[in-house]
């Protein structure tokens, strides 16, 4: 008699248990496709993102050797400092976006593009107080408009929109920095003061 109870509760489980296994092998097809799309759209950047982490690259390559050749060229103490800060800074954060590149399977690019070789060309000509004064315009308009892709992209989700949010404050260092020396070097020009 107490046989009886126990093979219902026995069949009863295993049927339950058969039930749920079969929700779990039905849910998975119906269910995963999307999941696993979602989880590689959420692990894989997007077009934009990755042309930004490029372009971000090719910025920090261009940006360490326009701060090297300012060491080299500039006649101002101020233009050789800065061109000192930008050749540390954008080493940095160039190895923290190489890193981050090869994280999301980006293949980082290894130059400037053509248009930042072009400037480097045209700066490397001038020299004295002729290279100072290119140098900060060019500067001042370079971070004006890495400053406004980097807030574009920081307001996205993912590791590389947080690249974007730390790397923003050293941006913004440096447009100062090159705001402050356009300045000196307009003073400078006009006769107010000598360059030191």
């Amino acid at each position: 008699m107490s046989t009886k109870p126990m093979v219902a509760i026995g069949f009863a489980a295993a049927l339950a248990l058969a039930g749920a296994a079969q929700a779990q092998t039905s849910m998975p097809s119906g269910v995963n496709p999307a999941n696993q799309s979602n989880a590689q759209q959420a692990q894989k950047p997007s077009k934009a993102q990755q042309n930004f982490l490029k372009e971000a690259i090719q910025g920090d390559l261009a940006e360490v050797q326009m701060g090297q050749l300012a060491q080299q060229k500039g006649q101002s103490e101020d233009v050789k400092q800065f061109g000192q800060m930008l050749q540390q800074d954008h080493s940095q954060n160039l190895q923290q976006a190489q890193q981050l590149a090869q994280q999301e399977g980006i293949t980082p690019p290894n130059a400037p593009n053509a248009e930042q070789k072009k400037a480097y060309e045209r700066l490397s000509k001038l020299s004295g107080a002729q290279f100072d004064r290119q140098f900060a315009k060019d500067m001042v308009a370079d971070h004006k408009k890495d400053i406004a892709k980097y807030q574009k992209e920081a307001k996205g989700s993912g590791p590389i929109a947080q690249f974007a949010q730390q790397t923003l404050p050293t941006l913004q260092k440096h447009l100062q920095t090159a705001q402050q020396i356009e300045s000196k070097g307009a003073a400078v020009g006009s006769g107010n003061r000598n360059a030191r």
